[in-house]
């Protein structure tokens, strides 16, 4: 069990030990299902951890010259890419970084094929098509919404494919089970398998939380082989990001005051949710703090003061950043740590220096016990990012 005391104060804590249980599983499926699932860095793109992923998979895949850019100089292979939009200045780092690269639109896929075709390095081209389906509740992630900016309707296709395009990729899921694939996948095949037989691979996108305690694999699996039966000649891709990173490790926050307003008590923490835990109050959800039990955001405007309920509150300036309610079996004190389980995935990723508040410590623990302080933030890397 992770020391927290022993940790800084705040600090992102990946455990070498529940990463490596996650890529096992990953593995196993791939192989099981023959297919080949890579990392989205969307979600994770710890890189200093990449030697552990190599030993497990082989690709990643980026949205942004940036993101193929670490996949190509620290993955070590060339990363398989989509953006919404490339620009002509961007495009030949593209090339230089991508083995696929994923077009989201015709005039997007006229534009730059003829850079690819001049290009000396081999790129595989792909569309993005949009099955007009997805289960996802939250529209903020649902990339299939009525009038989505993403993807390639199946009515704006010619039964010939544009030349040099060699596969579809579809994303329809965020958090998802196998179950919401097996019906989203007669979506694809009904509007996109008649150009199956020109392609070459098909990439289904992320949001495969196969890695969740309760996802059925054995279903995915006979799910992705049955695919793969039928369609022989395709190379199946899932590219998820949060199954990787899933429960992997805290972010180990302090307590740095208590205040009280009509009743409500907040713990004030080092840490801020706007700032490092975006996802909280985007998605939104409340996270799960150990050794507290979570209650019904409201129920802290209610309850009695000795029943130790908090609103955990951030230390940036905007007003909305706090949650609650947790309940606690003590009084909390200043200088008592704060563990927010299962904050690896979308949240480095998503950290900002609003307000300039520091960024939480980087930091991974060894199978061994060992705490590996990766990244310690200073002031020098607000003030480099401000200008």
């Amino acid at each position: 069990m992770l020391d927290v005391t022993k940790i800084p104060s705040p600090c992102y804590v990946m455990e070498e030990d529940l990463l490596r249980k996650n890529l096992s599983l990953i593995k196993s499926v791939a192989d099981r299902a023959g297919i080949e699932v890579i990392l989205a860095f969307k979600a994770f793109a710890m890189w200093k951890s990449f030697p552990i992923f190599r030993k497990y998979i082989s690709h990643t895949t980026a949205s942004s010259v940036y993101e193929a850019r670490l996949a190509f100089e620290e993955f070590g292979s060339r990363a398989h890419t989509y953006s919404p939009a490339y620009t002509e200045t961007d495009f030949p780092e593209y090339l230089k970084y991508s083995s696929h690269i994923t077009f989201n639109s015709l005039s997007q896929y006229e534009r730059f094929y003829p850079a690819v075709k001049a290009s000396a390095e081999p790129v595989s081209c792909g569309l993005r098509v949009n099955p007009e389906y997805s289960e996802v509740e939250v529209e903020l992630y649902n990339p299939c919404a009525p009038g989505t900016r993403f993807g390639v309707t199946a009515d704006l296709l010619s039964d010939r494919l544009p030349e040099g395009i060699e596969g579809f990729h579809c994303h329809c899921h965020c958090e998802s089970s196998s179950y919401e694939l097996e019906r989203t996948l007669k979506h694809i095949e009904k509007k996109f398998a008649r150009w199956f037989p020109q392609l070459k691979w098909l990439n289904l996108g992320g949001g495969h939380l196969m890695t969740r305690k309760d996802y059925d694999t054995e279903h995915l699996v006979g799910l992705l082989q049955g695919l793969q039966s039928r369609y022989p000649h395709l190379q199946i891709i899932l590219e998820p990001g949060s199954a990787f990173a899933w429960q992997t490790g805290p972010l180990v926050a302090s307590v740095v005051d208590v205040v009280e307003s009509r009743s409500i008590r907040t713990a004030i923490l080092d840490v801020s949710f706007t700032c490092h835990m975006p996802d909280c109050l985007e998605m939104p959800y409340q996270p799960t703090v150990r050794g507290a039990e979570t209650l019904p955001a409201d129920a802290v405007k209610t309850v009695r003061m000795e029943d130790h309920v908090y609103r955990l509150g951030g230390n940036s300036c905007l007003s909305g950043d706090y949650m609650g309610s947790w309940k606690f079996d003590h009084e909390l004190q200043v200088g008592e740590r704060i563990v927010f389980e299962d904050m690896i995935h979308y949240t480095m990723v998503k950290t900002t220096m609003f307000n300039g508040i520091r960024h939480p410590s980087i930091a991974l623990c060894h199978s061994n016990g060992e705490v590996e302080i990766y990244r310690t933030f200073r002031y020098e890397d607000y003030r480099d990012r401000m200008c």
